[in-house]
């Protein structure tokens, strides 16, 4: 019996996903992967992403509506489901938000990490 649970995100953009584990520094794997779960139980997805010794893997699998995470989340040891959610979720926020400001002409002047984790970006229209 497979363990794989699958979260539905608002990722729709591959290129951001990289990005966000590029930022968090997770090893991650694009293209045709499979994920491992319990009793032998394999998993297709878009990206994997390594956890570390003696975990299990996570991935992204495209869905209608952009990427979802699945992962054999008791067999994740590195990691909770919603902490690794929640730090990609605003990493890929991050870069999907500076592309769309750039896009309209803004620049980034500064940056700034709040002592909740928050990020202030300080942008200028050019041109």
């Amino acid at each position: 019996m497979s363990h794989f649970t699958r979260i539905r995100t608002q990722m729709v953009e591959l290129d951001y996903i990289t990005k966000a584990l590029d930022d968090l520094g997770y090893e991650w794997q694009a293209g045709d992967q499979t994920l491992h779960g319990f009793a032998g139980a394999r998993r297709k997805v878009a990206i994997r992403v390594k956890t570390g010794f003696l975990s299990q893997n996570i991935g992204f699998i495209k869905s209608d509506q952009g990427f979802d995470l699945v992962a054999d989340w008791s067999l994740v040891r590195s990691i909770t489901r919603d902490k690794f959610n929640q730090q990609v979720t605003q990493r890929y926020a991050y870069h999907a938000a500076r592309a769309k400001l750039e896009a309209q002409g803004f620049s980034l002047i500064s940056e700034e990490k709040q002592p909740d984790g928050q990020v202030r970006l300080v942008l200028r229209r050019t041109g």
